[in-house]
């Protein structure tokens, strides 16, 4: 698949201004009440809220010429954005609450899937220089000393200043317990940039390969 070509260009401080109001209502316009509605509709609002800052993140990474990732706590059901610094260690983005750890309610849960995805190709981003396929499966490394010296695990998706993204397949589930509510899911595909393609609502959680072979019959 051939890559989209960015030009590279500077921006005024007026258009970088914009971009970040226009950011900023996109966020708070993500707004979660709880209250009288179904999993459904709650499962939809966070799959939407993170689409949302994902696709945030990805203006974020090209109008600043930085790297950046998302990483995925699947113990915790969280997730938060992180940067690539001047010394090439990933740090948590701070100073930016739209990109900081946000948890999932109870109920739900995230599940990632960096593998045997139908769109992948041999010509991906994988063979970037920053990414370490290892550390960023090995969810149970345990770190010794002190905190501030402790290196954080780094993301699994990244985001590029080139506006390009590491191909991923993110499952958000709601599964209630001790109701009559069934189970429901949502899902997130990143291929090569944004927009995310959002599947869902899905009444079962199949492989990723499966939907897509199911998608193409019925076309």
């Amino acid at each position: 698949m051939p890559r989209k070509s960015i030009s590279q260009h500077g921006f005024t401080l007026i258009e970088v201004m914009l971009v970040l109001v226009i950011m900023g209502l996109a966020a708070s316009a993500v707004v979660f009440n709880f209250n009288g509605q179904t999993g459904d509709e709650l499962l939809k609002k966070q799959t939407q809220r993170l689409e949302v800052i994902f696709n945030m993140a990805s203006d974020y990474a090209v109008l600043n010429q930085r790297q950046l990732g998302l990483r995925v706590e699947q113990k915790t059901n969280s997730y938060y954005f992180m940067l690539l610094d001047e010394n090439q260690e990933w740090q948590k983005l701070e100073g930016q609450p739209t990109f900081e750890e946000y948890e999932l309610p109870e109920f739900f849960k995230l599940e990632l899937s960096l593998t045997d995805l139908p769109w992948e190709t041999d010509n991906n981003l994988f063979s970037t220089e920053v990414f370490d396929e290892e550390s960023s499966f090995d969810e149970d490394i345990v770190q010794i000393g002190d905190e501030e010296d402790i290196k954080l695990l780094p993301p699994q998706v990244f985001i590029f200043s080139s506006g390009e993204i590491t191909p991923f397949s993110l499952s958000i589930a709601y599964e209630p317990e001790f109701t009559d509510e069934l189970p429901v899911y949502y899902r997130l595909n990143g291929l090569d940039s944004v927009p995310l393609e959002r599947e869902g609502p899905l009444d079962e959680l199949l492989g990723v390969a499966q939907i897509h072979r199911s998608k193409n019959k019925q076309d």
